[in-house]
């Protein structure tokens, strides 16, 4: 019996470590395309990050009006008053008007006391009122700025040059407004880097977010963009040409933003690359010597993040799937798979997991003479070899776009980050499938939103 009971003991471990290795090895060439690609990209380019003044003077496409910037709120008091001064102080000298657009809910009067407290002193801060209670969903507030918008420009008798979406913990970049400037009407949409700040008393959970970030906006969506595949926009630091949008919401009964997805940005790129738009990731060197993007304070607990995170999961890896489809040519398809294929890799690294602890409890057994290890095959063997291989050179890179942004003591950090990552994306997957599932039967999709408590300082000297 009890031999029995080894020989089963032996056979789950093997193959437990054979379908993870299997997949890892996928995986880990799916990845390693990715990175080749991305180097012939900048040997092209001398491995340079071009400056803000690589853009022309002047040059605005033929299109006039001002900016329109969407910043949708609810419960926000604790940071909404610090994000709009930011935006006032970077954005002050913009030769190009703009005007920032706030969406509040009638329900939410702490949030309405500290926009009006900063719209006071500031005409180009616009408040507006969303006719019913919230919270509801980011689209919705989205559609309801952009009636407001509309119902500006008739008055005005001139219509916006672009839209641009921001969160209400945003901290943004003086050269941003000048970025959109120039490439928008070139481009009908362009996506800044997001670029995280990792909350002092967190330096796992929210630090994982600058290890995904700098390599998914320093890597995967410059390989996008020169494969000629559409780029997924963030839902903050991009900005959409006004026509372009305009034409969107003319399909959709006046409502640009779809109401009914929990990644309605992600969803919104890739529609627009679908009707033939040009998306652009612009990662450009600002004139104060640092990165240009959006930075923000993501998550700091463990439960947060899994919120946050099976939200994007169900949005992108399954509802994603039902509403987008597989459409477009081998380098969107290519994109779509290596974004959809999250809640799989979860499950291949938690059964990775479980063989790995099986081994280990195999061997602690055999060395108290339980009973007798058995020889692992040639091919598990082979394969692990490569895995490790691989997993050095995926941990390599990781560390190096994580220097380039951050510098070399966190890049040193997201190396025991990459296990906190993978407990995330387990947890996260677990709750998507549930929730996705539960929606087969009935159940309506739900906007989990994340607390936001601070906006971030950038130091003198930072990236």
């Amino acid at each position: 019996m009890m031999s029995q009971a080894i020989a089963i003991f032996g056979a789950i471990q093997v193959e437990l470590l054979l379908f993870g290795a299997f997949w890892f090895l996928v995986g880990a060439i799916d990845d390693l395309c990715i990175d080749v690609a991305w180097v012939g990209i900048q040997l092209s380019r001398r491995f340079r990050t071009p400056r803000i003044d690589f853009l022309r003077d002047g040059h605005d496409n033929g299109q006039d009006g001002p900016m329109a910037i969407f910043v949708p709120v609810w419960a926000e008091s604790a940071v909404i008053g610090a994000m709009l001064q930011n935006c006032l102080i970077s954005w002050k000298d913009s030769p190009r008007p703009h005007y920032i657009y706030v969406g509040y809910y009638p329900n939410d009067p702490a949030s309405l006391g500290v926009i009006m407290d900063v719209a006071k002193n500031a005409s180009h801060v616009r408040p507006v009122l969303i006719d019913h209670d919230g919270p509801t969903t980011k689209a919705d507030s989205l559609n309801s700025l952009w009636a407001a918008m509309v119902e500006d420009e008739s008055a005005a008798g001139c219509k916006s040059k672009a839209v641009i979406l921001h969160d209400a913990e945003d901290a943004v970049h003086p050269d941003e407004l000048a970025i959109f400037d120039q490439l928008i009407g070139e481009y009908a949409a362009v996506q800044l880097p997001v670029i995280p700040i990792r909350t002092q008393g967190s330096l796992w959970v929210s630090g994982h977010y600058c290890d995904e970030f700098a390599e998914s906006h320093g890597k995967t969506m410059i390989v996008r963009e020169a494969l000629g595949a559409a780029l997924p926009l963030a839902g903050v630091g991009c900005a959409i040409e006004r026509i372009t949008l305009g034409r969107i919401a003319a399909q959709n009964g006046g409502k640009p933003f779809d109401e009914s997805s929990l990644t309605e940005d992600y969803e919104l790129g890739l529609r627009i690359g679908a009707q033939g738009g040009r998306t652009k990731m612009a990662r450009l060197i600002g004139r104060d010597g640092r990165l240009v993007g959006t930075r923000s304070c993501f998550p700091e607990t463990l439960s947060a993040s899994v919120r946050q995170k099976s939200r994007w999961l169900t949005g992108i890896a399954f509802a994603g799937w039902d509403r987008l489809g597989w459409h477009g040519g081998f380098a969107q398809k290519w994109m779509l798979l290596h974004d959809r294929r999250s809640i799989f890799a979860a499950l291949v690294i938690f059964l990775a997991y479980a063989g790995i602890a099986s081994f280990l409890l195999g061997q602690f057994f055999a060395a108290e003479n339980f009973f007798l290890s058995q020889p692992m095959p040639p091919i598990l063997s082979s394969l692990l070899l490569v895995n490790s291989l691989f997993l050095f050179w995926r941990l390599g890179v990781r560390v190096a776009f994580v220097a380039s942004v951050y510098g070399p003591a966190e890049a040193l950090l997201s190396i025991p980050r990459v296990v906190v990552a993978n407990l995330i994306a387990i947890l996260s997957a677990r709750r998507a499938f549930v929730t996705y599932l539960r929606h087969c039967f009935g159940a309506p999709l739900r906007w989990d939103k994340t607390d936001h408590i601070v906006v971030p300082v950038i130091p003198r000297g930072a990236r």
